[in-house]
């Protein structure tokens, strides 16, 4: 009599936490997987990433989606009378008592229902030593509770995601996808048995699980042939398996950079850094990205790079933006397998953006009226004093093109006239117009001086496509998205406010010209990948030493950024401007205004405040050519004006320059009467060059211009030039076309003696002919 009241007291103290058990729903709603789904904007799974390093949980899997093997087994496995009972299985009590009185070992009295009340509630968990009367006790009452509140349905779909399986892993998701590498409903009569023994032993050896999983498959009279030796192979396969990766899809970067913004958080500015917090706790996510287009920027990244590797090329990076609303639609960080630092983000590592910054520079230039498009800019060589000496920009080559206006010096993306403009604007001033088109510029423009317009500083690709979008959208800058604007049908977010970052007539200017393919066609040719069959405005650029590739640029809807280089930071070999990033960035834009697609690109209106005008432009100093053909320009009203010419430029000292430093220029003196005129000698290159080709201009435009002059002409008859020890060349004049090394180069004349001799050095890529 004392037993029955202590258990009925037992009873009444466990019954108010029984009472208090979740409803389903709320279980359902509460429950959070290991891992986050990252969506594309149309709703298909990009990114599985890990966000809980603690468990290995997977996602809440409905019972309709559990194979039929798999629910028998366990029902066989762990509780018989399933359907039967309501919660506490009083046969299996009893025969668990009558054994126990005996001492003897029998299957055990829990049912699913009373395990499912135990996940549920900690204070029922069984223990090391086994439960307690009153663990016992309300872990009966809680099975009966549950059994009033809930289904048949919802007891076993909420016990088979929440139990704990084996080591880390909870819930048949995980399981299956860790250990059978495939989802539950495709699990078949022997993986079934595997799971449902492992409920009972999660961390038993493979042998004794093994030796469950085949009882459990006689009792699905499913006959084991020969034995269970087989099946004891197949499990301890099973167990040594790992199949689910921490990360699965084809936009982990992106997923990682979601993740770290905050919920709530529907735009993320540009220039927030890469931050180390813990990632948000979400188990779908939406984004901006498009599913097809993320999947042919990764694919055509790939097939690009394995095209490069030859040329020491492994990593890469894509980004696509949205103009009208800075949505992220693409974000490729690294090749993946193709890379040996596939982790490391190329869409956000601050990387040299070379020529890349020149639009923002003459946009400066023609907002504050110091140039026009027209205006003419001499490419020849500068000695520019600054606080650490004198600064001596060059083009790569080491070739002059003379006086150009400032829409070839751009489109060609001449160096040395880009300088020349930095040193009208200041570096401080451009330091503030890349700092206000949201670039993360850390030193000041006296940090980089005159440099920074070839562009010294390290930017992310990220930042520099949405400067880039900034053009794109006529001045205004604001930050990029990678939530949708959209959210949902009848809920539209409107998108951040953008700020006026650039005057919209400089923008229209330096859209203008970088869409001119006349314009560019100096250097890059007519018919080069950057040409489009649809409106586009795209600029490559090359960083010191060739270490990295770029392309950027924008149609009417879309801002296409395209890095390739080496993530170690190894310069590349022979990867010029339409080599490298160029291809990537043509098929990506090819795709995005593919046919049918209905997405059309015309050449944007021009804003108010610009007028057009006819222009000539006057002779080259000295020469009777003109320094380029008449044409329409684009002006800043006020600024227009008919001839652009140079005047006043003497003859003479564009003769000395030519003639290199330190030397002599025979063409500037005659011979004297009854004196031996002087031979031939090296007029260009100088002693002592040193040629960086560049990797923005197709090899076969990259000659190096050998001349030789002497006061008598007839002497410049059968001279022949000689590199190391090899004649090369003939005539006074030769275009040579140039390979890496150190190089000895000979002046010879019709028999064959050394006239004059010099050494130079050739740096970068180069093609031996």
């Amino acid at each position: 009599m004392g037993r029955a009241l202590l258990a009925l007291g037992l009873a009444g103290i466990a019954a108010p936490a029984a009472w208090a058990l979740p409803t389903f729903n709320e279980v359902r709603a509460d429950y959070r997987p290991s891992d986050t789904l990252v969506l594309s904007r149309e709703g298909e799974v990009l990114q599985r990433l890990r966000t809980d390093a603690t468990v290995r949980r997977g996602q809440w899997v409905p019972l309709a989606e559990v194979s039929p093997a798999l629910r028998t087994a366990l029902v066989l496995s762990e509780d018989k009378r399933f359907y039967e009972h309501s919660g506490v299985d009083w046969r299996a009590v009893s025969a668990a008592a009558w054994g126990n009185l005996w001492n003897q070992r029998t299957r055990g009295a829990s049912t699913l229902t009373m395990q499912l009340a135990g996940l549920l509630d900690g204070d029922w968990r069984q223990g090391a030593g086994g439960r307690s009367v009153v663990q016992k006790l309300g872990q009966t009452v809680a099975a009966q509770v549950l059994e009033r509140r809930w289904r048949k349905d919802q007891v076993l779909e909420a016990y088979l995601n929440l139990v704990p399986f084996r080591g880390e892993i909870v819930g048949i998701d995980a399981l299956s996808r860790t250990l059978f590498g495939k989802a539950a409903h495709g699990l078949d009569e022997r993986e079934a048995a595997v799971a449902a023994a492992l409920v009972r032993a999660p961390n038993a050896r493979p042998a004794l699980v093994a030796q469950r999983a085949c009882g459990v498959l006689r009792e699905m009279q499913k006959p084991v042939v020969p034995s269970c030796d087989a099946l004891d192979l197949f499990t301890t396969a099973a167990l040594q398996r790992r199949a689910f990766d921490g990360a699965d899809g084809v936009a982990p970067h992106f997923a990682r950079y979601l993740l770290r913004q905050p919920v709530a958080a529907q735009a993320v500015p540009s220039d927030t850094p890469a931050a180390d917090a813990e990632p948000a706790r979400r188990e779908r996510v939406t984004s901006t990205l498009s599913a097809p287009l993320q999947r042919f920027a990764v694919q055509t990244l790939h097939q690009h790079l394995r095209e490069l590797r030859g040329r020491n090329v492994e990593d890469g990076a894509v980004v696509v933006l949205d103009n009208a609303t800075g949505e992220v639609l693409a974000w490729v960080g690294s090749s993946g397998a193709l890379s040996q630092a596939g982790e490391v983000d190329g869409v956000l590592a601050p990387r040299q953006p070379g020529s890349t910054l020149k639009p923002f520079l003459y946009a400066q230039a023609f907002a504050e009226q110091r140039l026009t498009a027209a205006s003419l800019i001499e490419d020849s060589s500068a000695h520019i004093p600054t606080a650490s000496g004198l600064y001596i920009p060059q083009n790569y080559d080491r070739q002059f093109k003379g006086w150009v206006s400032a829409r070839t010096a751009l489109a060609a993306s001449l160096n040395v006239p880009a300088v020349r403009t930095l040193v009208m604007v200041s570096p401080d001033a451009f330091f503030r117009q890349l700092r206000a088109l949201g670039l993360p510029l850390r030193e000041s423009g006296d940090y980089f001086g005159y440099s920074l317009a070839l562009g010294s500083a390290e930017v992310p690709l990220l930042h520099l496509a949405n400067a880039y979008r900034a053009l794109a959208n006529g001045g205004p800058y604001g930050p990029v998205a990678v939530t949708p604007v959209q959210q949902g049908a009848g809920a539209p977010r409107a998108a951040t406010p953008a700020a006026p970052a650039m005057d919209p007539r400089a923008a229209f200017l330096v859209g203008d010209i970088l869409s001119d393919g006349n314009a560019r066609a100096r250097t890059f040719g007519t018919d080069s990948v950057l040409a489009t069959r649809f409106w586009t405005a795209v600029k490559t650029g090359t960083s010191k030493d060739m270490r990295d590739n770029w392309a950027l640029g924008w149609s009417r809807r879309y801002t296409v950024g395209v890095w390739v280089g080496n993530a170690s930071g190894a310069p590349m070999h022979d990867v010029s401007g339409t080599s490298g990033a160029a291809p990537v960035w043509a098929e990506i834009m090819g795709w995005l205004h593919r046919a049918g697609a209905g997405v059309r690109s015309r050449p944007p209106a021009p804003p108010e405040g610009l007028v057009q005008a006819a222009v000539r432009f006057g002779p080259e100093p000295g020469g009777a050519r003109l320094i380029e053909s008449a044409r329409q320009e684009w002006f800043i009203a006020g600024t227009q004006q008919p001839l652009f010419a140079i005047d006043n430029v003497a003859e003479q000292p564009m003769k000395a320059l030519a003639s290199g430093p330190n030397r002599p220029n025979p063409a500037s003196s005659a011979p004297e009467d009854g004196l031996q005129a002087p031979s031939p000698r090296i007029l260009s290159p100088a002693p002592g060059t040193i040629v960086a080709l560049d990797p923005d201009i197709p090899p076969d435009r990259q000659r190096l211009q050998f001349a030789a002059t002497s006061a008598q002409p007839q002497a410049h008859a059968g001279l022949r030039w000689r590199i190391d020890g090899r004649v090369q060349g003939r005539g006074a004049q030769w275009a040579w076309l140039p390979w890496p090394g150190r190089h000895r180069v000979e002046l010879l004349d019709g028999g064959g003696q050394v006239l004059d001799t010099i050494s130079l050095e050739v740096r970068g890529a180069g093609l031996k002919k």
